[in-house]
């Protein structure tokens, strides 16, 4: 065959999917992503340390900032997209559509809508995000589906139905890829599922392996729920993408509340592997070590946080360490080595944290729309300043006279009632990362959701429910730049370089209803200095 002819069959399977004409990022690339200036992982690079070692922006410079180009989504559904770049191409998500853009101009370069083949399994998370790797976009879908696009042309390359939609499993978390596996888990917590993490092949979508995080009979853990019917809907799902140390291989993975949340006295014992970082060999799903935040949890307080890891000197030692952070409000460094706590510090409000809820209503804080919820927090591993957003809300917890399971439905086993929406709040705390003393806090007039960008300049990027972008200064917390991008910003907040100039991109949209937020249609909307 000759040269001619190979470039047309080559063209041809392009277009049709069979190969991608944008073939990374490589492992490798995914493995430098600290050193980056693009945006290659959802929280940046596989540590989840959210830091873009770019300096164009800076506490002088910023309140210049600029919005450069927007894109609308036309999705009036929740907008918690973390968006990827790389080369040249930006992919963000909505809840059945996955787009590639310029990230300069914004501008659509091909986008593909998923079209549902079963009934959705649970509206508890839309879509977080894709993964993407040799030339691969990777996202899960409402109805069950882990499904790979071509990175140049949107094609379809497979579509693995992973989830039980029957069972009330969705797959809105961002998946992690690393070597030929995509590392995904169902969320559903409040409908009674029956948690789980999962690898599954790059290539072909097929299950490498499976980690019960609610155990099944004989499986570690399962002699702390006091019987197999509590395990049967205990919930453990997943919301968000675990973090990953290549070195050692090993995955670091949050995993969610137990079920009923209120009514615990279903479910005596600790209830593992719940509000639980699990570690797990990369490679196999073998467990490694746990860490449980909130045993026996009767407020349901998730442990969403499992990142950033990082190395950092304490005590004249350096350690390696985890972020731990949970719903609970407490922000945890711990030691991955020894396995110790170093320390907790405190995000939000906490009222009555030992009380459990009873049927005639027992009040606490965090309430269950608090603490730390689905962002990581940001390091600067330069300036050892590490910031974390959280909400303050506060309220009253009841307990059902009896337990009652109905088919997709919230089993929640009570209720909750929240403080009047003038009373929830939100806040950015500051600490240093090696000893967790508070450096500074921002306080916001509502709940802290979005996402947190640290950065090389000395400015932090984050933005409000209020709809409102915002930079402020590493070393106070002055905001220097708002801009209103007319939705309430609860997702991804990058910054990246395209030919050397940086960009910081926002998604703004949708909130869930509850928590009574600016409404809008999901819009990215890039940001850069003149």
């Amino acid at each position: 065959m000759d040269r001619s002819s190979v470039v047309a069959v080559l063209a041809m399977l392009v277009v049709s999917g069979a190969v991608s004409a944008q073939a990374g990022p490589t492992q490798q690339e995914l493995e430098d992503a600290t050193r980056s200036t693009e945006w290659l992982l959802p929280n940046h690079d596989y540590g989840g340390v959210r830091f873009a070692d770019l300096k164009q922006i800076t506490p002088a410079t910023a309140p210049s900032l600029r919005p450069v180009c927007q894109f609308q989504g036309a999705d009036l559904i929740r907008s918690q997209s973390n968006p990827l770049v790389y080369r040249g191409v930006m992919y963000v998500t909505t809840t059945y559509s996955t787009i590639a853009l310029d990230p300069v101009t914004c501008r659509v370069k091909w986008r593909h809508d998923w079209k549902a083949k079963a009934k959705e399994g649970n509206t508890s998370v839309k879509n977080r995000g894709v993964a993407l790797k040799d030339g691969k976009v990777i996202r899960g879908t409402q109805d069950g589906y882990l499904i790979a696009l071509d990175a140049a042309t949107g094609a379809v390359l497979w579509e693995v139905q992973i989830a039980r939609p029957e069972r009330f499993e969705a797959v809105g978390m961002t998946p992690l890829a690393f070597e030929d596996l995509v590392i995904v888990g169902p969320n559903g917590s409040e409908y009674g599922v029956k948690g789980w993490i999962g690898a599954f092949r790059l290539s072909d979508g097929q299950q490498v392996w499976k980690f019960n995080t609610i155990p099944d009979d004989g499986e570690p853990g399962a002699d702390t729920w006091g019987g197999a019917d509590a395990r049967l809907k205990g919930g453990g799902a997943i919301w968000t993408t675990p973090s990953l140390d290549v070195a050692k291989g090993l995955v670091y993975v949050p995993v969610g509340n137990p079920a009923p949340d209120f009514f615990a006295s279903l479910r005596p014992g600790a209830n593992l592997f719940t509000n639980t970082m699990i570690v797990l060999d990369a490679r196999t799903g073998a467990l490694q070590w746990h860490k449980q935040g909130v045993p026996h949890d009767t407020h349901d307080w998730d442990l969403p946080v499992v990142s950033p890891l990082f190395t950092t000197m304490i005590g004249g030692a350096a350690k390696n360490v985890v972020t731990m952070g949970g719903k609970d409000g407490l922000l945890r460094l711990v030691d991955r080595d020894t396995r110790d706590q170093l320390y907790e510090v405190a995000v939000t409000t906490r009222t009555n944290v030992g009380e459990a809820p009873t049927e005639e209503g027992t009040y606490a804080c965090p309430g269950v729309l608090g603490g730390m919820e689905w962002s990581v927090p940001a390091l600067n591993p330069r300036t050892d300043v590490m910031v974390a957003p959280a909400v303050d809300w506060c309220g009253t917890f009841k307990k059902d006279d009896e337990p009652r399971f109905i088919a997709g439905q919230l089993f929640m086993g009570g209720s909750f009632t929240y403080d009047p929406i003038e009373k929830s709040r939100g806040w950015l705390t500051a600490v240093k990362a090696s000893t967790g003393e508070v450096l500074w806090k921002y306080h916001s007039s509502r709940p802290m959701l979005a996402a947190v960008t640290a950065t090389a300049g000395g400015v932090v990027f984050t933005g409000e429910l209020t709809g409102d972008f915002i930079a402020l200064d590493e070393s106070d917390g002055k905001v220097l730049y708002r801009f209103n991008c007319g939705g309430s910003i609860t997702g991804g907040v990058i910054s990246y370089a395209v030919d050397g100039k940086q960009y910081v991109a926002v998604v703004s949209g949708m909130a869930a209803g509850f928590w009574q937020a600016q409404p809008g249609s999901m819009t990215l909307t890039v940001f850069a200095l003149p």
